[in-house]
């Protein structure tokens, strides 16, 4: 596949900001390129200067963590910039379009709407996977890319790999694996398979399994030719130096990492053995995430309410395709995970 021809051709022939931090490397004695202030700050003393618009040091730990080469990488404000980006950079506004399946995650078509992309839309079955006829219509579709969130958004489930391997086969754009939750499933995560399909683009993210929402970076791994278009058109200093800084101390804390994980699924394990006991349960859906989807009876949208009304909030997805009268719920603390059973238990 040749990636450049699903590249819009603007894209293709604009020349990319660059900064002299760009074309220098190593550690310079003076730097008087970017008209900042030698003299220090009047905050944090290391943040008077520009943060590494490619985030070597970030990338290079990733790289060795994930098993892919640092030129496989893009970091971004949270995985909704690398959402962004590539529709931006694959999709003419108004000419193009781009695939989902719901129910999904809805920044897909947030993307797709403030680029003035269309949107095709192929629901998923009963139980959240593709059917046959939907791979079929992947493959046969025009659009440009499509999105496949594995495990799913708000489903909780992973995406049949046959399936996905099915479309990264034969649809002739982009596909977007989007693993935001994959820290808490127990399969292999695509970037494995980076090199053997081009078109194959992996979004993960620091906010759920690392815990760090608050600093809002995301990862986006694929081929070289790909990561390098993203960086042409991505802000020149996406990622900011106290961000990078506080990547790097976590990936430098893997035990704790082992331990958040193992202590979320445990809790996951919890709230999917008491739920189903409660009246007011319908059926939970497995998950390989750290939410369970709940069907609630009779009223999903009165049990939320009565929770936001005992200060927990979870998520209303009553509206979302196939998810009629289900609730979201995070796995919290134990203690949190304690007080919404024992409200649930007191709904009347």
């Amino acid at each position: 596949m040749n990636i450049d021809e699903l590249v819009r051709p603007n894209i293709r022939a604009m020349k990319a900001y660059s900064s002299a931090r760009d074309e220098f490397s190593g550690a310079a004695q003076v730097m008087l390129d970017a008209n900042e202030n030698s003299l220090g700050s009047a905050g944090p003393a290391q943040f008077n200067r520009y943060p590494d618009p490619q985030q070597r040091a970030v990338k290079q730990r990733l790289a060795g963590l994930k098993g892919v080469r640092p030129g496989q990488i893009f970091l971004g404000n949270g995985s909704d910039e690398a959402i962004d980006l590539l529709v931006r950079l694959t999709c003419r506004p108004g000419q193009d379009s781009i695939l989902l399946l719901p129910p999904t995650y809805g920044m897909y078509e947030v993307a797709a709407n403030l680029n003035d992309v269309a949107i095709e839309r192929l629901p998923l079955t009963a139980d959240f996977q593709l059917a046959a006829e939907t791979g079929a219509a992947i493959v046969a579709s025009d659009a440009r890319l499509v999105f496949l969130c594995s495990p799913n958004n708000p489903t909780g489930n992973l995406l049949a790999p046959e399936a996905i391997e099915a479309v990264l086969r034969g649809f002739g754009g982009l596909v977007v694996v989007d693993e935001a939750y994959a820290d808490f499933a127990a399969a292999p995560s695509w970037t494995t398979r980076l090199d053997e399909f081009p078109n194959l683009v992996v979004l993960q993210t620091f906010s759920k399994a690392w815990g760090l929402a608050g600093l809002r970076l995301g990862m986006a791994f694929a081929s070289e030719d790909i990561i390098q278009y993203l960086n042409k058109i991505k802000p020149p200093y996406n990622i900011s130096e106290a961000t990078q800084q506080h990547a790097l101390s976590a990936l430098g804390a893997a035990p704790h990492f082992g331990q958040l994980r193992a202590a979320l699924l445990a809790g996951r394990a919890g709230l999917a053995a008491e739920l189903p006991a409660l009246p007011i349960v319908e059926h939970v859906f497995p998950s390989d995430a750290n939410f369970l989807l709940v069907r609630f009876r009779p009223d999903a949208t009165a049990i939320y309410d009565y929770l936001l009304g005992r200060g927990i909030v979870v998520r209303n997805r009553t509206t979302q395709p196939g998810c009629a009268g289900c609730l979201r719920l995070t796995v919290g603390s134990p203690a949190e995970n304690e007080l919404l059973l024992r409200a649930l238990r007191e709904f009347a």
